[in-house]
């Protein structure tokens, strides 16, 4: 696994938006997988002690994912996924809002585009996420969302370099 690598986390408060590029000592479809596959975005998109539990997903453009971080003292805090665009191993884009167990959206939402990219066994996410309102943002910035995200990407990195041994 190498050190150093790439990883900006910028946000932009006037645009709603937040900017987020990522490489990896992976080749891409290993990364893209680990983006787009139910079994193994469970294994790193919550923050520990969080864990990720999808209800069901099917990744395809129409298709949602529906999930929770639950917390070690059983808290769930549930989320709704719509994929609007999928070009297979080169981008993606989906809708996501916080919504309650029952699936009931919490409006406004964001949208977040994927970009992936690999040069010399190296592949680079890039995400840039659009938040309808200044207030959600806010409310993803108050919950910790770069600290939270910083370490599921963490988790993604040791993930990844598990499975590349395999």
């Amino acid at each position: 696994m190498k050190n150093n690598l790439k990883f900006d986390f910028t946000v932009d408060k006037a645009a709603k938006t937040v900017h987020i590029t990522r490489a990896f000592d992976a080749e891409l479809s290993l990364v893209w997988d680990a983006f787009t596959k139910q079994e193994l975005l469970d294994q790193w998109t919550a923050p520990a002690p969080w864990v990720a539990r999808t209800k069901y997903m099917h990744f395809e453009v129409g298709g949602k994912r529906f999930y929770a971080m639950v917390g070690p003292d059983g808290q769930e805090r549930w989320s709704i996924q719509e994929y609007t665009s999928i070009s297979p191993k080169t981008h993606y884009k989906m809708l996501n809002a916080f919504a309650d167990k029952d699936e009931n959206p919490e409006l406004p939402g964001s949208e977040w585009d994927y970009r992936f990219s690999e040069e010399n066994g190296m592949t680079t996410v890039q995400i840039t996420i659009f938040n309808e309102s200044s207030e959600r943002m806010e409310r993803m910035l108050v919950m910790g969302f770069q600290q939270g995200f910083t370490v599921t990407l963490s988790a993604l990195e040791q993930l990844l370099a598990s499975l590349s041994q395999k």
